[in-house]
């Protein structure tokens, strides 16, 4: 006998749905945030003929087309919505009817709210007949057996089918159950016909039933190999049994035994072999999932991580070495030469203690790149390790493996990355370390960076100790702010400011170039001439190196770039000094320009700072009074203090020099030094505040183009001073013509460049009056008499062209 219902046709929205398929009878939640779909379920609650639910096609669709989704779907009515705070809607449906689209109603492209379409209503051809009794059966029972084997299926579900006896509503009930995908379950959903619905949902309960069995054997297996004090890594145990159930395990290598291989073959020291071989052990006692075995693990990895015995080959050809030195870096003579007597000692000594070198100067005059330099000369590989802000003992040493995380320090961590036992490492910033209550770095240095010791370096993790020998060791620093213990380990290689010159050289050789490529120009697009460079350095840099400098011509390249390409010529681009405030605005810098004309109580002094030689000028200004003292500018004490000291050095001397020798009662002594928001200290302007009180108390203009260094003490005697050649450097660059250094610096003169010490005239001096006669434009007379007066006083020190320059000095 045949049922088939007449078709009937309606008009209904469309509910897309990304990962269920809704089965006739079926009550499901669903949630619903798309707009469109919220509109589908309005239109629905409005008519009152049901939505159409059908399936997408892709899940991960968020505006799907009428290519997206199915044809066949199921028409569902609405039993409860509600709107949730953050916009969606929870819809309770039910499925009612399976249906089939016809065509759409509304424009597909371009819907204004949601899909609208015309369906048939497609009921179950449904063939009543002896077999399909016994299919039903047979169906009900493999189903009951797959309930029993899944336990996420409840029992109650068989007692609601019993009371079933329509064919496609039992079909329907028992597909809603089945972990399927939703193609396979949208397969099923198309197929009308009753009996053939069962059949295709018998042979898959039955592939179901197969896999469930399969998954139970592989349990039971499981549990028969594990003991009770394996039951925490089940879940590894189960993958091996699936995999042997696959047949696609085949029997590996045991991994401890790959691990006690490489402690053979790593070359370890007897003590790092012994220490391994007895964690391996422990390793093997344990269960791999546990943490203790993490730990050991870890340990043991980083034992082997280590190069016991690889290092490169180094290259001890100094002629190459030199080369490579030379083409890197232009000047640096001193340094290039310590590097080549290394490598000449190295070739001759098949096992030398590396070289701790510390190269020491401002910034930006070429440290670290010198230590990459090193390194390709010496073929050795490049390890950079900076030490600013680091305040941790553990960053250089480790923690102990008690902690949680712990590792080994930065040492033993960057020679397991570099994997070779003899590069070239270096420490940077050595004097940016500081301490607090993790403990102090640079006590942690001590062991590492003396030969004596670092062949047994012992960082706290590993627990044995690590042959350092062979790494050469260099380190940099801006200042010699280093503690002493660890600066005693250290050869100090001081590298001063570059001359103009020398910057010059620098540009040409790798400056330009280097900026030329990194902006995308050739040669051939733009030039940039000789004086505009000289005024860069002059205008817009102040620094003893050459970072600035490379950043305001990489500035001039970028822009050089965005006008060729705006206008779009090939025609080449000369920067001449007329165009550079085009290209980097006004000028940033007055080069410490020396005074057109000689002022009294204004002396040029040198000052050295983290960054080159500077030039200071001193002020010093006498005013009636009552012996009032006045020191600005923001100086520290020890500056002060030499502005005390140059005071009773006039006081002294004031009889020799014509000056009143009450004045220090009677007037008041102003001593400023420009540029007030820099601090400023140190002893070496000490003969720079005498000359400038000596010039304002005679009111002889001191020469505006003599600068001086050097400390004074009480008896009028010149001290020596630190940094002469930042300081001459310094005075080359303002213009200066004479410099007034302490006669026990002349030993510092060969160091100077033959360049700066032909322009300066270089004035060596033991004694204040030295000073003074080569810095006032005339030497102050002195008083004849103590009844000569004030009036008679003044008039001595005006000059006289017929007096000899030797007279005033007194011989000491």
């Amino acid at each position: 006998m045949t049922d088939r219902k007449a078709a009937k046709l309606l008009e209904v929205p469309i509910l897309p749905l990304r990962d269920v398929v809704v089965f006739p009878h079926m009550v499901i939640p669903l949630f619903v945030g798309r707009a469109k779909s919220i509109k589908a379920l309005e239109i629905a609650m409005k008519s009152g003929k049901g939505v159409l639910l059908t399936t997408q096609k892709d899940a991960s669709q968020d505006n799907p087309t009428v290519n997206d989704i199915f044809n066949t779907g199921t028409i569902a009515s609405i039993l409860q919505m509600l709107k949730m705070p953050d916009g969606t809607v929870k819809v309770l449906v039910e499925g009612e009817q399976r249906a089939r689209i016809l065509h759409y109603t509304n424009d597909v492209n371009n819907p204004k709210d949601c899909f609208m379409c015309e369906v048939e209503l497609v009921s179950d051809t449904n063939i009543y007949s002896k077999e399909s009794d016994i299919l039903l059966r047979t169906v009900t029972a493999e189903f009951e057996n797959y309930v029993k084997l899944n336990p996420k299926i409840p029992p109650e579900i068989l007692t609601s089918l019993s009371g079933i006896e329509d064919l496609g509503r039992v079909a329907d009930t028992i597909v809603a159950h089945l972990n399927l995908k939703n193609e396979e379950k949208q397969v099923i959903l198309e197929l009308f016909d009753a009996n053939e619905r069962l059949e295709h949902i018998f042979g898959v309960i039955d592939s179901e039933i197969d896999l469930l069995q399969v998954e139970k054997r592989i349990r039971s297996r499981v549990k028969k190999q594990m003991g009770k004090s394996q039951r925490e890594y089940y879940l590894n145990e189960q993958m091996k049994a699936i995999q042997n159930e696959l047949g696609d395990m085949e029997e590996g290598t045991n991994e401890n035994d790959e691990i006690a291989k490489k402690i053979t073959k790593s070359g370890m020291s007897k003590e790092a072999m012994e220490k391994a071989e007895n964690e391996l052990k422990k390793l093997k006692m344990m269960s791999p999932m546990s943490a203790e075995a993490t730990v050991v693990r870890n340990y043991v990895d980083w034992l082997l991580a280590l190069p016991w015995k690889t290092g490169t080959r180094i290259f001890k050809d100094i002629a190459k070495a030199q080369k490579v030195l030379d083409d890197d870096h232009y000047g640096l003579e001193k340094v290039k030469d310590r590097i080549l007597e290394y490598l000449a000692v190295q070739k001759r000594v098949k096992k030398s203690k590396a070289a701790i070198l510390c190269l020491v100067g401002p910034p930006g005059v070429g440290k670290t790149s010198l230590g990459e330099s090193i390194a390709r000369a010496t073929n050795r590989k490049f390890i950079r390790m900076s030490l600013g802000g680091v305040r941790d003992e553990a960053e250089i040493r480790g923690h102990r493996r008690t902690y949680i995380g712990s590792m080994p320090g930065k040492i033993i961590q960057n020679l397991a990355k570099a994997k070779t036992k003899n590069p070239l490492f270096m420490l940077d910033e050595v004097d940016k370390m500081s301490m607090d209550f993790r403990g102090d770095p640079s006590s942690a240095l001590l062991e590492v960076l003396d030969p004596e010791q670092n062949h047994k370096f012992g960082d706290h993790y590993l627990e044995v100790d690590y042959d350092l020998s062979e790494v050469m060791f260099i380190t940099t620093a801006n200042t010699l702010n280093i503690p002493i213990p660890l600066l005693d380990r250290m050869e100090v290689i001081r590298i001063s400011g570059y001359t103009d010159e020398e910057k010059l050289e620098i540009a040409h050789r790798y400056l330009v170039p280097k900026q030329t490529k990194n902006n995308g120009l050739k040669a051939s697009e733009v030039s940039l001439s000789n004086t505009s460079i000289k005024e860069i350095i002059s205008s817009y840099t102040r620094e003893a190196g050459v970072r600035n400098l490379e950043r305001e011509i990489s500035k001039i390249y970028r822009k050089v770039v965005k006008e060729l390409l705006l206008n779009k010529t090939s025609e080449k681009v000369n920067v001449t000094p007329k165009y550079l405030e085009k290209y980097l605005g006004v000028k940033r810098f007055r080069r410490n320009a020396i005074e057109k004309e000689n002022k009294a109580g204004q002396v040029s002094g040198l000052a050295w700072t983290e960054f080159g030689g500077e030039l200071l000028t001193i002020e010093a200004a006498v005013m009636p009074g009552k012996g009032k003292r006045v020191y600005t500018g923001k100086l520290g004490e020890v500056m002060q203090e030499s502005i005390t000291a140059a005071i009773s050095v006039v006081r002294s001397r004031s009889r020799r020099w014509g000056i009143d020798q009450d004045f220090y009662e009677k007037e008041d002594i102003h001593v400023h030094v420009p540029e007030g928001a820099t601090p400023k200290d140190g002893p070496s302007a000490g003969i720079g505040m005498c000359t400038a009180i000596v010039s304002a108390l005679t009111e002889i203009p001191a020469l505006s183009t003599v600068a001086m260094t050097g400390e004074i003490t009480l008896r009028g005697e010149v001290l020596p001073i630190g940094g002469l050649k930042e300081k001459l450097l310094a005075a080359h660059r303002a213009g200066i013509k004479r410099v007034i250094i302490p006669d026990e610096n002349i030993r510092d003169l060969p160091e100077i460049p033959e360049k700066i010490r032909q322009d300066l005239e270089i004035k060596s001096v033991k004694w204040i009056d030295e000073v003074i006669e080569l810095a006032l434009e005339w030497v102050p007379k002195q008083a004849a008499e103590k009844d000569i007066s004030d009036d008679q006083a003044a008039n001595n020190n005006k000059p006289n062209k017929s007096d000899d320059a030797q007279s005033g000095l007194t011989a000491h």
